[in-house]
């Protein structure tokens, strides 16, 4: 009976907290750690992002760690993302899973690349008549770390919820900034074919002060639906060898419109993956694709991510999964 009432408990609470966070979400024009908005893994990025309600093993640290739960025994990532302009991201996950209980370790870090340093005491022509714009010979390297700590537990065969506590920092060379946040997930398994349902806040923490201003960490909340339209427990058609998976997501930023996640898997044997998913309301974000190939526990992904006018975004991430 305790455990039962522990266990309401806790799933009042967390509902509670997305709530809590979801109505605080007043509009801003400017949000803080920018990076934290990158999504780390190949798997994630190549269905759009929509895949808080899916098993995603240990790829689950980012989206929704409440479905780390879902894999037995150690699983690991080490994923690389080749961003805009020389700047690189680089993640490492870690998870250990059983009976219904999960602890994770997630480390991220984000490489802005060199930068010259300008100032305009510097600025101005030279003693041999060439002109300085400025540069004064040093050279910067800011970038940023994630550090994080995760628990997942199973309540009943149908919910589970997981907890992030991350330290991020910045270092923008004359400025540096830290922060202590969290991502909470809920899932909510229909038991109805394969129908999954799901709930997350990430990033929430408090406001960041730079100079004479604050502002606020971009804290995300979703709500995503998942399901089999092909495969075993299928909502149309059942197969032993094919998968096709639809998911999707609705996504309150706290610094931009509500926005929409499509995303779509389709596995032979759970072998080969194919991926593609759409952004929607976004500036410049769009199409994604993606494949994957799983064998004897090792797994390698990658994503292909479209913008307008700008360069396309690869992703690449090798993972491995060691059942008990």
């Amino acid at each position: 009976m305790c455990h039962n009432k522990l266990k309401r408990s806790i799933i009042i609470l967390m509902i509670v907290m997305m709530g809590a966070g979801l109505f605080a979400f007043e509009k801003v024009g400017v949000t803080s750690f920018q990076f934290l908005k990158v999504t780390p893994d190949a798997r994630s990025a190549a269905m759009g992002g929509a895949t808080s309600s899916m098993n995603m093993g240990i790829y689950s640290i980012y989206s929704n760690p409440a479905n780390l739960v879902d894999v037995e025994g150690w699983s690991g990532d080490v994923s690389y993302v080749d961003y805009f302009f020389d700047v690189q991201h680089q993640s490492l996950a870690l998870s250990w899973t059983r009976e219904g209980i999960s602890l994770g370790l997630v480390v991220l870090r984000a490489d802005y690349g060199d930068i010259e340093e300008t100032t305009v005491e510097a600025l101005g022509y030279l003693s041999n008549g060439e002109f300085n714009p400025g540069l004064t010979g040093n050279v910067f390297r800011p970038g940023a770390q994630v550090y994080g700590l995760s628990f997942a537990q199973k309540l009943t065969d149908k919910f589970s919820y997981g907890i992030v506590a991350k330290y991020a920092f910045e270092n923008m060379v004359y400025v540096n900034k830290s922060a202590l946040m969290f991502d909470v997930g809920l899932l909510y398994d229909t038991k109805f074919k394969s129908l999954r349902l799901s709930a997350a806040i990430r990033n929430f923490g408090s406001q960041i002060q730079y100079y004479d201003y604050s502002y606020p960490l971009p804290q995300t909340m979703v709500i995503g639906l998942s399901g089999n339209i092909i495969g075993r427990e299928a909502l149309l058609s059942i197969s032993q060898q094919h998968r096709l998976t639809m998911a999707f997501e609705l996504v309150q930023p706290r610094d931009y419109d509500q926005q929409y996640h499509i995303g779509m898997e389709y596995a032979l044997n759970e072998i080969l993956f194919v991926r593609s998913g759409y952004k929607i309301n976004y500036d410049s974000q769009g199409l994604t694709l993606g494949m994957g190939l799983k064998w004897k526990g090792i797994n390698f992904d990658y994503s292909f991510s479209s913008y307008k006018n700008l360069p396309a975004v690869s992703r690449f991430s090798l993972g491995y999964n060691l059942s008990k």
